[in-house]
């Protein structure tokens, strides 16, 4: 499996995904100013949630709650509301996808995220992993991420287009996760999903900074989502995820604000990162990656000063960082890079 998880020497916390800082603390004790943790591509300053009914925590979800979730959802993605789902997370569709195919060739576009290859290889489907689109020529199903995590690739609309009515003529499906798409949206293709066979993966909690919610969306033909929605169940969804969401995406002028920040705060972390020699291997508006032949040691350095950031296994010269979320945050970053 082509699986990045967090092991490096020392700071082997067997975790995978990041955001585990009590994991890291057991290795490192507790920082004297508390954690400060990079390890995930969330946005650091979070949508403000503020006060909601009571009814969505006292009672089931219902049946406007929802609608009022989907139509902020559809407009915002610019699709129409019978082509999308909400699901608790996107994890729940990478999960719930390969069981709605019979067995398959699937053509996963990596490195990328792991539970990807995994969730397609639990459930039988023969799985490869390919350097680019152009390289999965005989799947059924093609997974990409775009932007790719960890290393902010990126692939134009036109070509997931063209590749999508390709694999659609004899079946198949284009599946494009754009979990970190919010902030650049020049590069989604959700409006024109469920068009061919394009199956597109959106994410709520790392652009609004509120991945406790367990919010996402799939976006594809009624004919793909029906059956998904059937798999999860009713109110799959939580009252509070439904309703604070559907504020959020109504939310204009926040979400554009949000790109601007977080497309400066990107930039920002980039020069410093390079400033203290560290290479450069691609970013997002959430996060950078970068290499060095002193990964462990930058790594371990980090953890000491109460600085979690994202290593992986197969890429021991990587690491991953996130935005640091305010003032102190960016200057104990900055000492802690300065510290030899």
């Amino acid at each position: 499996m082509n699986t990045f998880g967090n092991s490096f020497g020392d700071a082997t916390f067997g975790i995978e995904h990041g955001g585990d800082t009590a994991e890291a603390e057991a290795s490192y004790g507790r920082p004297r100013d508390g954690w400060i943790d990079l390890s995930t591509g969330i946005n650091p300053d979070a949508y403000t949630v503020g006060d909601w009914p009571a009814a969505w925590t006292h009672r089931l979800p219902d049946k406007a709650l929802y609608r009022a979730l989907n139509d902020a959802a559809a407009a915002c993605f610019a699709i129409a509301p019978d082509r999308l789902v909400a699901t608790p997370g996107t994890q729940a569709a990478i999960q719930g996808l390969p069981r709605l195919r019979t067995l398959a060739r699937v053509a996963v576009v990596g490195p990328t995220y792991g539970e990807h290859e995994r969730a397609w290889r639990a459930t039988g489907h023969d799985v490869v992993i390919v350097p680019t689109l152009d390289d999965a020529v005989d799947a059924d199903v093609i997974v990409v991420t775009n932007p790719n995590n960890p290393d902010g690739r990126r692939i134009d609309p036109d070509h997931l287009r063209a590749v999508a009515r390709r694999i659609g003529a004899k079946g198949g499906w284009l599946v494009v996760d754009e979990a970190f798409a919010d902030a650049t949206p020049d590069i989604s293709v959700v409006g024109q999903a469920g068009d061919d066979g394009l199956i597109v993966l959106r994410s709520f909690g790392k652009f609004f900074g509120l991945a406790g919610l367990r919010l996402g969306f799939v976006a594809g033909a009624p004919a793909v989502l029906a059956p998904l929605a059937a798999a999860l169940g009713p109110w799959a969804v939580a009252g509070p995820a439904a309703g604070v969401g559907a504020r959020a995406l109504a939310d204009r002028a926040w979400i554009a604000a949000t790109r601007l920040k977080l497309r400066e705060a990107s930039t920002r972390l980039q020069s410093l990162l390079t400033l203290h020699g560290l290479t450069l291997v691609g970013a997002t508006s959430y996060f950078c990656l970068v290499e060095t032949d002193r990964a462990p040691d930058v790594f371990a350095r980090l953890a000491r000063t109460g600085i979690l950031v994202r290593v992986f296994a197969a890429a021991p010269r990587w690491l991953r960082i996130g935005l640091p979320g305010d003032a102190v945050a960016w200057q104990r970053l900055e000492a802690a890079l300065e510290q030899r």
